[in-house]
Protein backbone atom coordinates (compact mmCIF):
# COMPACT_ATOMS: atom_id res chain seq x y z
CA UNK A 1 0.00 0.00 0.00
CA UNK A 2 0.89 3.42 -0.62
CA UNK A 3 1.46 6.39 1.32
CA UNK A 4 -1.77 7.73 2.47
CA UNK A 5 -0.16 11.31 1.69
CA UNK A 6 2.08 12.21 -1.27
CA UNK A 7 6.20 12.35 -0.85
CA UNK A 8 6.70 15.25 -1.80
CA UNK A 9 3.26 17.71 -0.99
CA UNK A 10 1.97 19.97 -3.91
CA UNK A 11 2.07 22.81 -0.99
CA UNK A 12 5.88 22.81 -1.45
CA UNK A 13 5.88 24.00 -5.10
CA UNK A 14 5.13 27.30 -4.02
CA UNK A 15 8.29 27.80 -2.11
CA UNK A 16 10.99 26.34 -4.55
CA UNK A 17 12.27 26.97 -7.43
CA UNK A 18 11.65 22.98 -8.43
CA UNK A 19 9.08 23.11 -11.25
CA UNK A 20 6.37 20.47 -10.36
CA UNK A 21 7.11 18.34 -13.75
CA UNK A 22 10.68 18.03 -12.64
CA UNK A 23 9.75 15.77 -9.98
CA UNK A 24 6.96 13.94 -11.64
CA UNK A 25 6.89 10.09 -11.66
CA UNK A 26 9.14 10.43 -7.93
CA UNK A 27 6.64 7.69 -6.62
CA UNK A 28 7.21 5.49 -9.68
CA UNK A 29 10.97 5.67 -9.45
CA UNK A 30 10.97 5.39 -5.72
CA UNK A 31 9.13 1.81 -6.98
CA UNK A 32 11.63 0.67 -9.29
CA UNK A 33 14.62 2.11 -7.13
CA UNK A 34 12.71 -0.54 -4.52
CA UNK A 35 12.29 -2.76 -6.83
CA UNK A 36 16.61 -3.14 -7.28
CA UNK A 37 16.46 -4.17 -3.70
CA UNK A 38 14.03 -6.83 -3.98
CA UNK A 39 16.03 -10.44 -4.94
CA UNK A 40 17.58 -9.41 -1.46
CA UNK A 41 14.05 -10.18 0.42
CA UNK A 42 12.72 -13.74 1.65
CA UNK A 43 9.05 -13.08 1.27
CA UNK A 44 6.88 -10.76 -0.96
CA UNK A 45 5.96 -8.90 2.78
CA UNK A 46 9.96 -8.25 3.50
CA UNK A 47 9.86 -6.31 0.34
CA UNK A 48 6.65 -4.71 1.06
CA UNK A 49 7.59 -3.24 4.10
CA UNK A 50 11.31 -2.43 2.27
CA UNK A 51 9.14 0.04 -0.10
CA UNK A 52 7.02 1.77 2.50
CA UNK A 53 9.86 1.99 5.11
CA UNK A 54 11.74 3.71 2.77
CA UNK A 55 8.86 5.70 1.17
CA UNK A 56 8.13 6.85 5.34
CA UNK A 57 12.10 8.11 5.93
CA UNK A 58 11.80 10.12 2.27
CA UNK A 59 7.97 11.61 3.15
CA UNK A 60 7.48 15.01 5.22
CA UNK A 61 6.60 13.25 8.48
CA UNK A 62 7.87 15.27 11.32
CA UNK A 63 9.08 11.64 13.18
CA UNK A 64 9.70 8.94 11.09
CA UNK A 65 9.85 6.22 13.48
CA UNK A 66 7.72 2.63 12.56
CA UNK A 67 4.82 3.89 14.13
CA UNK A 68 3.97 7.24 12.17
CA UNK A 69 5.40 5.35 8.77
CA UNK A 70 3.30 2.45 9.52
CA UNK A 71 -0.15 4.72 10.47
CA UNK A 72 0.90 6.87 7.09
CA UNK A 73 0.45 3.32 5.31
CA UNK A 74 -2.59 3.08 6.74
CA UNK A 75 -0.92 -0.79 8.18
CA UNK A 76 -0.27 -2.08 11.66
CA UNK A 77 2.76 -1.18 13.46
CA UNK A 78 3.79 -4.55 14.83
CA UNK A 79 4.68 -6.11 11.25
CA UNK A 80 6.72 -3.11 10.41
CA UNK A 81 8.37 -2.87 13.69
CA UNK A 82 9.67 -6.77 13.21
CA UNK A 83 11.06 -6.14 9.83
CA UNK A 84 13.22 -3.11 11.32
CA UNK A 85 13.82 -4.29 14.36
CA UNK A 86 15.12 -8.22 13.77
CA UNK A 87 13.85 -8.82 10.22
CA UNK A 88 15.98 -11.83 8.88
CA UNK A 89 17.18 -10.16 6.13
CA UNK A 90 20.62 -9.57 5.61
CA UNK A 91 22.22 -5.94 5.28
CA UNK A 92 25.63 -6.94 3.55
CA UNK A 93 24.26 -7.69 0.03
CA UNK A 94 22.14 -4.60 0.34
CA UNK A 95 24.89 -2.54 0.90
CA UNK A 96 26.93 -4.44 -1.73
CA UNK A 97 24.04 -3.69 -3.93
CA UNK A 98 24.15 0.23 -3.21
CA UNK A 99 27.61 0.47 -3.77
CA UNK A 100 27.48 -1.15 -7.42
CA UNK A 101 25.14 1.30 -7.73
CA UNK A 102 26.89 4.56 -6.47
CA UNK A 103 30.01 3.36 -8.83
CA UNK A 104 27.96 2.99 -11.93
CA UNK A 105 26.01 6.44 -11.44
CA UNK A 106 28.47 8.61 -9.59
CA UNK A 107 32.10 6.45 -10.46
CA UNK A 108 34.89 8.79 -10.47
CA UNK A 109 38.65 7.66 -10.65
CA UNK A 110 39.57 10.65 -8.78
CA UNK A 111 36.37 10.06 -6.32
CA UNK A 112 36.84 10.77 -2.95
CA UNK A 113 36.01 8.39 0.45
CA UNK A 114 35.37 10.21 3.10
CA UNK A 115 35.59 8.80 7.02
CA UNK A 116 33.72 10.40 9.80
CA UNK A 117 32.43 8.92 13.09
CA UNK A 118 28.34 10.27 13.97
CA UNK A 119 27.05 10.10 17.35
CA UNK A 120 23.04 9.54 17.94
CA UNK A 121 21.70 10.63 21.10
CA UNK A 122 19.71 8.33 23.51
CA UNK A 123 17.93 7.76 26.95
CA UNK A 124 18.55 4.67 29.51
CA UNK A 125 21.26 2.30 29.27
CA UNK A 126 19.48 -0.77 26.95
CA UNK A 127 20.03 -0.07 23.47
CA UNK A 128 23.62 -1.81 22.34
CA UNK A 129 26.44 0.60 22.38
CA UNK A 130 24.60 3.34 24.59
CA UNK A 131 27.20 4.85 26.76
CA UNK A 132 28.04 8.27 28.06
CA UNK A 133 30.55 9.43 25.27
CA UNK A 134 31.60 12.14 22.91
CA UNK A 135 28.58 13.05 20.84
CA UNK A 136 28.47 15.77 17.95
CA UNK A 137 25.45 15.96 17.08
CA UNK A 138 25.27 17.85 20.97
CA UNK A 139 28.80 19.04 20.87
CA UNK A 140 29.30 17.50 24.46
CA UNK A 141 29.89 14.18 26.57
CA UNK A 142 26.26 12.31 26.83
CA UNK A 143 24.07 9.45 26.50
CA UNK A 144 24.33 8.46 22.68
CA UNK A 145 25.29 5.70 20.62
CA UNK A 146 28.50 6.35 18.07
CA UNK A 147 28.34 4.97 14.35
CA UNK A 148 31.53 4.74 12.45
CA UNK A 149 30.44 5.90 8.88
CA UNK A 150 31.67 6.30 5.29
CA UNK A 151 30.91 8.01 1.91
CA UNK A 152 31.52 8.81 -1.24
CA UNK A 153 32.11 11.85 -3.05
CA UNK A 154 32.21 11.60 -7.16
CA UNK A 155 31.11 13.23 -10.29
CA UNK A 156 29.55 16.54 -7.87
CA UNK A 157 27.35 14.19 -5.82
CA UNK A 158 27.87 12.55 -2.58
CA UNK A 159 26.34 9.94 -0.88
CA UNK A 160 26.94 7.57 2.67
CA UNK A 161 27.97 4.18 1.43
CA UNK A 162 28.66 2.11 4.59
CA UNK A 163 28.42 2.28 8.65
CA UNK A 164 28.99 0.06 11.77
CA UNK A 165 28.28 0.52 15.26
CA UNK A 166 31.06 1.39 17.43
CA UNK A 167 31.00 -0.80 21.35
CA UNK A 168 32.70 0.92 24.35
CA UNK A 169 34.53 -1.14 26.25
CA UNK A 170 32.26 -1.04 29.01
CA UNK A 171 29.88 -3.16 26.90
CA UNK A 172 32.19 -5.99 25.17
CA UNK A 173 33.50 -6.87 28.23
CA UNK A 174 30.04 -7.90 29.13
CA UNK A 175 29.45 -10.97 26.89
CA UNK A 176 25.73 -11.19 28.56
CA UNK A 177 24.82 -7.67 27.94
CA UNK A 178 25.59 -8.15 23.96
CA UNK A 179 24.10 -11.61 23.76
CA UNK A 180 20.82 -9.31 24.69
CA UNK A 181 21.14 -7.29 22.00
CA UNK A 182 21.83 -10.05 19.57
CA UNK A 183 25.43 -8.60 18.80
CA UNK A 184 27.12 -11.65 16.66
CA UNK A 185 29.75 -13.83 18.56
CA UNK A 186 32.37 -12.77 16.29
CA UNK A 187 32.02 -9.21 17.45
CA UNK A 188 34.03 -7.74 20.02
CA UNK A 189 36.18 -4.68 21.01
CA UNK A 190 37.49 -2.08 18.34
CA UNK A 191 38.51 1.39 18.00
CA UNK A 192 37.15 3.80 15.58
CA UNK A 193 40.34 3.69 13.41
CA UNK A 194 40.07 -0.42 13.45
CA UNK A 195 35.90 0.38 12.21
CA UNK A 196 36.91 2.61 9.83
CA UNK A 197 39.83 0.48 8.03
CA UNK A 198 37.05 -2.09 7.66
CA UNK A 199 34.50 -0.10 5.95
CA UNK A 200 37.74 0.85 3.45
CA UNK A 201 39.02 -2.52 3.04
CA UNK A 202 35.42 -3.54 2.19
CA UNK A 203 34.37 -0.37 -0.11
CA UNK A 204 37.33 0.48 -1.50
CA UNK A 205 37.15 -2.31 -4.39
CA UNK A 206 34.16 -1.66 -5.20
CA UNK A 207 34.15 2.38 -6.05
CA UNK A 208 36.62 3.66 -8.02
CA UNK A 209 38.52 6.51 -6.18
CA UNK A 210 41.70 8.37 -5.79
CA UNK A 211 41.29 9.75 -2.56
CA UNK A 212 40.93 8.71 1.30
CA UNK A 213 40.26 11.96 3.79
CA UNK A 214 39.28 12.25 7.33
CA UNK A 215 38.95 14.54 10.00
CA UNK A 216 41.42 15.04 13.04
CA UNK A 217 40.64 12.02 14.66
CA UNK A 218 41.77 9.74 11.97
CA UNK A 219 45.06 12.42 10.62
CA UNK A 220 46.13 11.94 14.28
CA UNK A 221 47.07 8.50 14.77
CA UNK A 222 50.46 7.87 12.60
CA UNK A 223 49.74 4.29 12.55
CA UNK A 224 46.61 4.95 10.32
CA UNK A 225 48.69 6.96 8.09
CA UNK A 226 50.90 4.70 7.45
CA UNK A 227 48.00 1.76 7.39
CA UNK A 228 46.58 3.51 4.12
CA UNK A 229 50.20 3.94 2.73
CA UNK A 230 50.73 -0.09 3.13
CA UNK A 231 46.78 -0.29 1.35
CA UNK A 232 47.98 2.11 -1.04
CA UNK A 233 45.78 4.70 -0.68
CA UNK A 234 46.03 8.09 -1.37
CA UNK A 235 45.09 10.31 1.67
CA UNK A 236 44.44 13.98 2.89
CA UNK A 237 43.74 13.78 6.61
CA UNK A 238 43.37 16.41 8.73
CA UNK A 239 45.75 16.97 11.85
CA UNK A 240 45.59 18.70 14.90
CA UNK A 241 46.92 22.38 14.65
CA UNK A 242 49.65 21.20 17.57
CA UNK A 243 50.72 18.53 15.17
CA UNK A 244 54.40 18.69 15.29
CA UNK A 245 56.56 18.51 11.56
CA UNK A 246 59.81 19.33 10.07
CA UNK A 247 59.96 21.72 6.58
CA UNK A 248 61.73 19.91 5.17
CA UNK A 249 61.99 22.61 2.31
CA UNK A 250 63.62 24.97 4.78
CA UNK A 251 66.85 26.48 4.67
CA UNK A 252 68.90 24.13 7.91
CA UNK A 253 70.60 26.96 10.62
CA UNK A 254 74.15 27.51 9.95
CA UNK A 255 76.32 25.68 12.49
CA UNK A 256 77.40 27.62 15.11
CA UNK A 257 81.14 28.60 14.73
CA UNK A 258 83.73 25.96 15.75
CA UNK A 259 80.79 23.69 16.39
CA UNK A 260 81.68 19.75 16.01
CA UNK A 261 79.45 17.23 14.42
CA UNK A 262 76.29 17.25 12.07
CA UNK A 263 75.12 20.13 10.35
CA UNK A 264 72.05 20.89 12.61
CA UNK A 265 68.58 19.96 11.54
CA UNK A 266 65.24 22.22 11.05
CA UNK A 267 63.55 21.98 13.94
CA UNK A 268 59.99 20.72 14.83
CA UNK A 269 57.21 23.20 14.99
CA UNK A 270 53.64 22.83 15.51
CA UNK A 271 51.57 23.14 12.51
CA UNK A 272 49.66 26.38 13.49
CA UNK A 273 53.09 28.08 14.27
CA UNK A 274 54.55 27.03 10.77
CA UNK A 275 51.88 28.79 9.15
CA UNK A 276 52.07 31.75 10.83
CA UNK A 277 55.42 32.74 9.73
CA UNK A 278 54.72 32.14 6.24
CA UNK A 279 54.81 35.19 3.51
CA UNK A 280 52.06 35.98 2.22
CA UNK A 281 53.03 35.54 -0.94
CA UNK A 282 53.44 32.03 -0.03
CA UNK A 283 50.28 31.52 0.25
CA UNK A 284 47.99 30.69 -3.27
CA UNK A 285 44.50 31.82 -3.73
CA UNK A 286 42.68 29.02 -5.38
CA UNK A 287 38.89 28.20 -6.12
CA UNK A 288 36.82 25.28 -4.51
CA UNK A 289 33.90 25.53 -6.42
CA UNK A 290 30.63 27.95 -7.57
CA UNK A 291 28.68 29.02 -4.75
CA UNK A 292 25.53 30.85 -4.83
CA UNK A 293 27.26 33.89 -4.04
CA UNK A 294 30.32 33.17 -6.83
CA UNK A 295 33.15 31.53 -6.70
CA UNK A 296 34.25 29.81 -3.19
CA UNK A 297 37.95 30.63 -3.11
CA UNK A 298 40.67 29.64 0.11
CA UNK A 299 44.14 30.37 0.36
CA UNK A 300 46.67 27.08 0.38
CA UNK A 301 49.95 26.54 1.27
CA UNK A 302 52.08 23.10 1.11
CA UNK A 303 55.56 21.91 1.96
CA UNK A 304 57.12 18.83 2.25
CA UNK A 305 57.15 17.45 5.77
CA UNK A 306 58.68 14.57 8.39
CA UNK A 307 55.69 14.69 11.56
CA UNK A 308 56.62 13.29 15.13
CA UNK A 309 54.11 11.25 16.90
CA UNK A 310 55.10 9.58 20.44
CA UNK A 311 58.56 10.90 20.16
CA UNK A 312 59.04 8.84 16.22
CA UNK A 313 59.54 10.49 13.12
CA UNK A 314 57.30 9.40 10.12
CA UNK A 315 58.13 9.37 6.65
CA UNK A 316 57.84 12.29 4.02
CA UNK A 317 54.19 13.91 3.79
CA UNK A 318 53.30 16.50 2.50
CA UNK A 319 51.90 19.32 4.85
CA UNK A 320 49.12 21.62 3.09
CA UNK A 321 47.16 24.01 5.17
CA UNK A 322 43.99 25.36 3.55
CA UNK A 323 42.90 29.27 5.22
CA UNK A 324 39.56 31.11 4.55
CA UNK A 325 39.17 34.30 2.89
CA UNK A 326 36.76 35.74 6.75
CA UNK A 327 37.72 38.70 8.77
CA UNK A 328 38.38 35.74 11.57
CA UNK A 329 39.64 32.81 8.82
CA UNK A 330 39.14 29.47 9.52
CA UNK A 331 42.48 27.74 9.11
CA UNK A 332 42.30 23.43 8.76
CA UNK A 333 45.73 21.58 8.71
CA UNK A 334 46.02 18.40 6.70
CA UNK A 335 48.85 15.49 5.88
CA UNK A 336 49.17 13.66 2.95
CA UNK A 337 50.79 11.02 0.86
CA UNK A 338 50.18 12.60 -2.77
CA UNK A 339 52.52 13.40 -5.06
CA UNK A 340 54.25 16.04 -5.30
CA UNK A 341 53.02 17.38 -8.61
CA UNK A 342 49.81 17.15 -7.43
CA UNK A 343 48.43 21.00 -7.74
CA UNK A 344 47.18 23.25 -4.65
CA UNK A 345 43.96 23.50 -6.24
CA UNK A 346 43.20 19.56 -6.30
CA UNK A 347 44.62 19.44 -2.60
CA UNK A 348 41.95 22.39 -1.69
CA UNK A 349 39.23 20.42 -3.21
CA UNK A 350 39.74 17.35 -1.76
CA UNK A 351 39.97 18.91 1.42
CA UNK A 352 36.72 20.50 0.97
CA UNK A 353 35.38 17.32 -0.17
CA UNK A 354 35.84 16.33 3.32
CA UNK A 355 32.64 17.71 4.93
CA UNK A 356 30.49 16.01 2.35
CA UNK A 357 29.77 13.30 5.00
CA UNK A 358 29.01 15.95 7.58
CA UNK A 359 26.49 17.19 5.03
CA UNK A 360 25.23 13.92 4.55
CA UNK A 361 24.78 13.47 7.98
CA UNK A 362 22.89 16.87 8.28
CA UNK A 363 20.55 15.81 5.27
CA UNK A 364 19.96 12.14 6.84
CA UNK A 365 19.15 12.85 10.16
CA UNK A 366 17.36 16.58 9.58
CA UNK A 367 15.17 15.16 6.77
CA UNK A 368 15.46 11.31 6.28
CA UNK A 369 14.95 10.28 9.76
CA UNK A 370 18.49 9.02 10.48
CA UNK A 371 18.54 9.19 13.90
CA UNK A 372 14.63 8.67 14.47
CA UNK A 373 14.57 4.76 15.27
CA UNK A 374 13.37 3.40 18.65
CA UNK A 375 15.66 -0.28 17.95
CA UNK A 376 17.58 -1.72 21.14
CA UNK A 377 19.40 -4.36 18.72
CA UNK A 378 22.08 -4.72 16.95
CA UNK A 379 20.19 -5.98 14.18
CA UNK A 380 17.90 -3.34 14.20
CA UNK A 381 20.47 -0.63 14.66
CA UNK A 382 22.14 -2.58 11.28
CA UNK A 383 19.02 -2.72 9.11
CA UNK A 384 17.96 0.97 9.99
CA UNK A 385 20.88 2.52 8.94
CA UNK A 386 21.15 0.43 5.31
CA UNK A 387 17.46 1.68 4.89
CA UNK A 388 19.02 5.08 5.84
CA UNK A 389 22.04 4.43 3.36
CA UNK A 390 19.08 3.39 0.62
CA UNK A 391 17.15 6.23 1.03
CA UNK A 392 19.85 9.14 0.89
CA UNK A 393 21.18 7.42 -2.55
CA UNK A 394 17.85 7.85 -3.68
CA UNK A 395 17.73 11.43 -2.91
CA UNK A 396 21.14 12.16 -4.36
CA UNK A 397 19.69 10.13 -7.42
CA UNK A 398 16.39 12.65 -7.60
CA UNK A 399 18.64 15.54 -7.33
CA UNK A 400 20.98 14.54 -10.03
CA UNK A 401 17.66 13.88 -12.11
CA UNK A 402 16.26 17.75 -11.24
CA UNK A 403 19.58 19.07 -11.92
CA UNK A 404 20.23 17.49 -15.23
CA UNK A 405 23.77 16.07 -14.71
CA UNK A 406 22.43 12.53 -15.99
CA UNK A 407 20.89 11.34 -18.84
CA UNK A 408 17.91 8.95 -17.39
CA UNK A 409 16.06 8.34 -14.50
CA UNK A 410 18.45 6.31 -12.43
CA UNK A 411 20.22 4.49 -15.10
CA UNK A 412 22.16 2.42 -12.71
CA UNK A 413 19.01 0.90 -11.20
CA UNK A 414 18.37 -2.23 -13.94
CA UNK A 415 18.68 -4.61 -10.82
CA UNK A 416 20.83 -6.55 -13.05
CA UNK A 417 23.78 -6.31 -9.97
CA UNK A 418 21.08 -7.17 -7.71
CA UNK A 419 20.05 -10.30 -9.53
CA UNK A 420 24.11 -11.39 -10.10
CA UNK A 421 24.42 -10.68 -6.22
CA UNK A 422 21.40 -12.57 -5.20
CA UNK A 423 22.44 -15.54 -7.52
Amino acid sequence: MSLAFPVIPQELFRTTRVEPQQIEGTLGRMARFAKSFAPFFYRVEQRDHAREYLEGLLSDLHRKSVEPIATAHLQPRRPLQRFVGSGKWEDDPMRAELHRQVAQEIGDPDGVLALDGSGFPKKGTHSVGVARQWCGRLGKTDNCQVGVFISYHGRGSFTLLDGELYLPHEWTRRRSRMDQCHVPKDIGFRTKIEIALELLDLVSPRVPHRWVTGDDEFGRPAWFRRALRTRKETYLLEVPSDTLIRDLEAVPPSPVSGQKGPRPKVPFVHVADWGKIQAQGAWSRVRVRDGEKGPLEVDVITTRVRAKNEQKIGPRELLVIVRTLDKNPEIRYYLANADATTSRETLARVAGSRHSIEECFEISKDDLGMDHYEVRSWVGWRHHMTMSFLAHWFLTLEQRLVGEKNTGPHGGLDGAGAAETAA
